[in-house]
């Protein structure tokens, strides 16, 4: 089951399992949600023990990525396992999307 926490004005989405387009839908509404309330900056997506990514994944990452972008925020993601990072790297999300080893990572590049 997924998760959500905000820390240091991130929010961060601990994705688990497969991200299928009925799991994309209810993380997006969830996400959104949350960066509204909660006036999140930047979205780190956790993808620590995902198997599976379709498009709709790909849409999901991107449409949250444009979402805090426009307020000057970024985007990052951590845990991507080989199934999932070949999916970033074909989709060309690399190219917006930062890729850190672990969520401490990305907390201590945004000081």
């Amino acid at each position: 089951m997924e998760t959500f926490e905000l820390k240091k004005g991130c929010l961060i989405i601990h994705i688990r399992d497969e991200l299928d387009h009925h799991r994309a839908m209810m993380l997006r509404e969830e996400a959104d949600r949350k960066i509204a309330r909660e006036g999140a900056k930047h979205v780190i997506f956790d993808f620590e023990g995902v198997s599976f990514m379709d498009s709709s994944g790909i849409g999901m990452v991107m449409g949250r990525y444009k979402k805090v972008i426009f307020g000057g925020g970024k985007a990052f993601v951590t845990g991507v396992g080989p199934g999932v990072d070949r999916i970033f790297r074909i989709s060309g999300l690399y190219k917006i999307i930062e890729k850190y080893d672990s969520i401490e990572g990305v907390m201590e590049n945004l000081g």
